[in-house]
């Protein structure tokens, strides 16, 4: 099984001892969740709308829009200046009449965070580099939600004679959160946040 691009080293970034701030925001968090009722059910808050793929070149890519929805604990975390990453699952599978194989897996990584001083909202992309800041949340999001031909697979990796399909799922990583989050987060709705898996045929 092939896999490409790797997120390098992502909780390497957030490994730093969490100062004082980081453990009261826990402690805030928490009380607010233990006081706030349940909702009768939990809203999916990533949403996969739409999934295309394109042959160019040989290679596979594929575009998606995904919108974002986050909890309000999430985003208070946001802008006391915890960072929350992204993590887009992508597979690439054969498909076959008892089950599917699994021919790549790719893990595409985004960091959200909020610079105070600036009050700008910075995107970094974990697998090329490239960072960008947003005035507003809503322009992050935006921006984050559209991806636009993301290099997938070669074509020569693939049998002619063989149907393929695309899956792809985005989620908040919670592990990458600073370690006094992390056990509120494991049990809390509010910090399960991902999308279900979206299918599309692999096609030129």
């Amino acid at each position: 099984m092939a896999s490409f691009m790797p997120v390098c080293a992502r909780h390497k970034l957030l490994s730093a001892t969490p100062d004082l701030r980081v453990y009261t925001l826990a402690a805030a968090l928490c009380l607010l969740t233990l006081l706030t009722p349940p909702p009768a059910q939990a809203a999916e808050a990533f949403v996969i709308k739409s999934l295309e793929t394109r042959l160019r070149d040989n290679v596979y890519s594929f575009s998606t829009h995904i919108e974002y929805g986050f909890s309000d604990e999430a985003l208070v975390a946001l802008k006391n200046g915890v960072p929350l990453i992204i993590i887009l699952n992508i597979e690439v599978q054969e498909e076959r009449w008892y089950w599917n194989k699994t021919i790549a897996e790719l893990e595409q990584g985004y960091l959200l965070i909020y610079h105070a001083l600036s009050e700008k909202f910075i995107i970094h992309n974990l697998n090329s580099g490239i960072q960008t800041d947003y005035s507003s949340l809503n322009d992050a999001l935006h921006a984050l939600g559209y991806i636009d031909n993301l290099p997938l697979i070669d074509a020569k990796l693939l049998k002619p004679e063989s149907r393929y399909i695309l899956r792809l799922r985005s989620e908040l990583d919670i592990e990458s959160l600073p370690a006094p989050m992390r056990p509120l987060a494991y049990i809390s709705s509010d910090w399960r946040l991902q999308s279900d898996w979206y299918t599309w045929p692999l096609t030129p």
